[in-house]
């Protein structure tokens, strides 16, 4: 864990040295450049899924489609044995089981979703051939491994010795509570724009960390986790997934930009009507929602500090620092 926060405390942009502040108004100023398209994009929740922006970037940078791309975005943390909120490695629920959530969503509209699915590496190649392959949007628990299997996916253990080791830890006092930012990465919720002006979303995770057996949260639930609509834009979030579900967060902040926000104060919009449907559980639960636009703008917002996300955009795989609705006086 503390080689894991040294290690995204010291490539942040790449080694380049930049304040919160700096960040968040070099985002700012990307975002209301509104003049001319800047597709093709891809943004990504968090700072060390820059792996996963470049993974579909170079799918869409040479003309393929959107889907494709955050379906290969989002597969980079899910086989990421450090990481421990997506896929292989992600900590197991209270009774040492992994279980993976995911969807995924085309520029048509069509959906496909998994929960509650163990010993299946890469949960959103599963969500897409269920939207491709079912009448369905939505499997879950053993039929989705079933679906899986049937479909070529092997059987795996997803449980690595880091994870075992953290819930042998956390059994010791069995209290569950969520925490903001502690290792500054979680759920990869994932958009992006092709060259075609197309958008699709992706969203993955394994969920809270030893949550209750059978907990689902917002990330394979279209609307909460992640939305798209071709005729607007996109979103997806990642945090407390219960605040998100209760509220459909990325769905909201994908209906203000079809009113006429830009992405940035779309983000705030449904940050801001969260907060104020919850603000006990706001003051201590982390949700921050990343969005874009067909012109290619975008906006990124959270409760609070220390919510950071990639994108890939003119060439160039960035890092910013969102800014955020609870600021603590000086």
């Amino acid at each position: 864990m503390n080689s894991r926060r040294k290690f995204l405390h010291n490539t942040l942009l790449g080694g380049i040295a930049l304040s919160a502040a700096d960040l968040i108004r070099g985002s700012r100023e990307i975002l209301e450049k509104s003049d001319k398209s800047a597709s093709p994009v891809v943004i990504a929740t968090w700072g060390p899924n820059t792996k996963a922006t470049a993974a579909a970037w170079d799918i869409i940078s040479k003309g393929g489609r959107a889907l494709d791309a955050v379906e290969a975005g989002a597969r980079v943390p899910e086989a990421d044995p450090e990481d421990t909120s997506v896929g292989y490695g992600g900590f197991p629920d209270r009774d040492g089981n992994v279980t993976l959530d995911a969807c995924i969503m085309d520029e048509l509209g069509q959906a496909g979703c998994v929960s509650f699915l163990q010993n299946i590496m890469h949960p959103i190649s599963v969500a897409r051939r269920v939207m491709e392959k079912t009448p369905h949007v939505l499997l879950t628990g053993e039929g989705a491994y079933r679906f899986a299997r049937a479909e070529g996916f092997p059987h795996e253990n997803l449980l690595t010795e880091v994870a075992r080791k953290a819930w042998e830890d956390w059994k010791v006092r069995s209290e569950y509570k969520p925490v903001i930012n502690v290792e500054r990465h979680d759920t990869i919720g994932i958009v992006a724009v092709d060259q075609h002006n197309n958008i699709s979303g992706a969203c993955s995770t394994s969920g809270a960390a030893f949550k209750m057996h059978g907990r689902v949260g917002d990330s394979p639930i279209i609307g909460a986790g992640m939305f798209v609509d071709n005729e607007v834009g996109g979103a997806a979030c990642t945090g407390l997934g219960e605040m998100v579900l209760r509220t459909l967060g990325s769905f909201l902040v994908v209906e203000e930009m079809r009113r006429g926000a830009s992405p940035q104060k779309a983000a705030e919009a449904a940050i801001k009507r969260l907060v104020r449907k919850y603000p006990e559980q706001s003051k201590v639960a982390q949700v921050g929602f990343v969005a874009v636009d067909k012109k290619g703008r975008h906006g990124a917002y959270a409760i609070h500090k220390g919510f950071n996300y990639a994108i890939y955009q003119n060439n160039v795989n960035q890092v910013f620092e969102s800014d955020y609705l609870l600021k603590k006086p000086d």
